[in-house]
């Protein structure tokens, strides 16, 4: 019990939610922001934390420039984006994990031991239609706007899982 016999409020550990891709410089650092800005705008009081890291990423590279640009166009600002390489460490602070293609989700499965049953979806996974997200590395502006409004449309449906399942 809390001062004057009311109940102590208890806080909540934030869910940590992990967006994956190959190099953490394109899909990934543009996923954890636009979830992290739909949640702040849908529900300010879901206990959540995003971030992202790559399988191949080299520590410390910023995001890419059509990313950058392409996530300025929807208001957000990823230019403090470092990448991170995926370890186990980062894996188990993870509540979930959302990556771009099934061969991100095999190689997680391949590389690193998990408990039976941890939640390791697609981020479109969710969706009627096509589930990948293509990497538009190397690609022009057109690709990276396109690969983010397939996110800025599926992230809804993460919210949902997160706030019904964690």
């Amino acid at each position: 019990m809390g001062k004057k016999g009311r109940p102590k409020k208890v806080k909540l550990e934030p869910k940590r939610v992990l967006f994956v891709c190959t190099a953490n410089v394109c899909r990934s650092p543009m996923a954890e922001r636009l979830f992290a800005q739909a949640v702040k705008k849908s529900n300010p009081s879901l206990p959540c934390l995003s971030y992202s890291a790559g399988l191949s990423a080299m520590d410390g590279d910023r995001a890419s420039q059509n990313s950058i640009d392409a996530c300025e166009e929807v208001g957000l600002d990823i230019t403090d984006h470092c990448s991170a390489s995926l370890t186990r460490a980062s894996l188990q602070e993870a509540s979930v994990v959302f990556c771009m293609t099934e061969s991100h989700r095999a190689l997680i499965n391949m590389y690193f031991e998990l408990p039976a049953g941890f939640p390791i979806f697609l981020m479109r996974e969710f969706m009627e239609d096509s589930k990948e997200l293509p990497d538009p590395f190397g690609q022009d502006i057109v690709a990276y706007r396109e690969c983010r409004d397939r996110m800025i449309e599926a992230v809804p449906t993460l919210i949902n899982w997160v706030e019904k399942n964690l």
